[in-house]
């Protein structure tokens, strides 16, 4: 019997910032370009993600970039750091893919990045992932999320069809970070204020009138909320597991390393209690 050839590894991509934008005051968005994303694709999910590779203060890898070699002749510190964001669109024609992202001043690494990066400067990253886009089968569709959220929410509205039925709610901090999305389908901005995270959109999905017929729900963002809402779906509403892409894009506390590492334990932590509790 022949042996298994070993898994590859997969090849970053890289490619050069084309323009910046601030959409609102805490969304920034980064239209990455160039060369190196010739062999890139993305369209058939509308979650698809990549995962951008920042080196540590002080590192510098030799050229060509090779992310095998890094792992073999540098310390594990020296390694790249991992950060995740949402495919906002993919423009195959022109090849410049776009991202948003959420910043909070000087807080986090990837959110200060954005802020500051300028056109010509080189951005490394492995991806696409997804596994999520509107099942056009469904009666109708609920999409909920906070700012982490919105990209792919933003993506999945613009992607159904005119008429198609949906509802979409979504948790900022204020008027001010309300977007123009470009959808029939009429989102609910829920404006956090001085309330805790997440808890407009539990209120906001409690309180939803659900239509007959079958539902395809996305639902990500903090997993506090998340937590909330997936016991609320899956045991008091009953909507079935293959109808609900569902999980914590962060969680408070953590950041992405730290949160990474506990997310697989926590969510089948969370979907077992779920699963033995009996609806009310």
């Amino acid at each position: 019997m022949a042996e298994r050839p070993g898994r590859q590894p997969r090849k970053p991509h890289s490619a050069q910032v084309v323009r910046t934008e601030r959409l609102t005051p805490h969304m920034q968005r980064v239209v990455l370009g160039g060369e190196g994303l010739a062999d890139f694709a993305a369209g058939t999910c509308t979650d698809h993600y990549v995962k951008l590779l920042f080196p540590p203060e002080g590192v510098t890898y030799p050229e060509p970039f090779d992310m095998q070699r890094v792992r073999d002749e540098l310390p594990r510190e020296q390694w790249p750091v991992t950060r995740t964001y949402t495919v906002r669109q993919w423009d195959a024609e022109h090849r410049e893919l776009t991202l948003d992202f959420v910043i909070h001043g000087d807080e986090g690494l990837a959110g200060p990045w954005a802020a500051r990066v300028q056109p010509g400067e080189t951005v490394r990253f492995m991806g696409p992932g997804g596994a999520y886009a509107p099942d056009p089968q469904a009666d109708w569709h609920l999409l909920v999320g906070d700012e982490s959220a919105l990209p792919a929410i933003a993506r999945s509205l613009e992607s159904l069809p005119r008429g198609a039925r949906a509802y979409a709610f979504v948790e900022i901090s204020g008027p001010e970070e309300e977007q123009k999305i470009d959808s029939d389908v009429e989102v609910v901005w829920l404006h956090r204020g001085d309330r805790p995270l997440g808890e407009a959109l539990v209120e906001a999905v409690r309180n939803l009138e659900f239509p007959e017929g079958r539902v395809h729900a996305f639902v990500h963002g903090e997993a506090h909320f998340v937590k909330e809402l997936r016991r609320l779906l899956r045991v008091e509403r009953g909507i079935a597991r293959e109808d609900l892409s569902i999980s914590g894009y962060w969680r408070r506390g953590h950041n992405e390393d730290g949160w990474q590492a506990s997310k697989r334990e926590w969510n089948a932590r969370i979907e077992a209690e779920q699963e033995r509790t009996p609806a009310a």
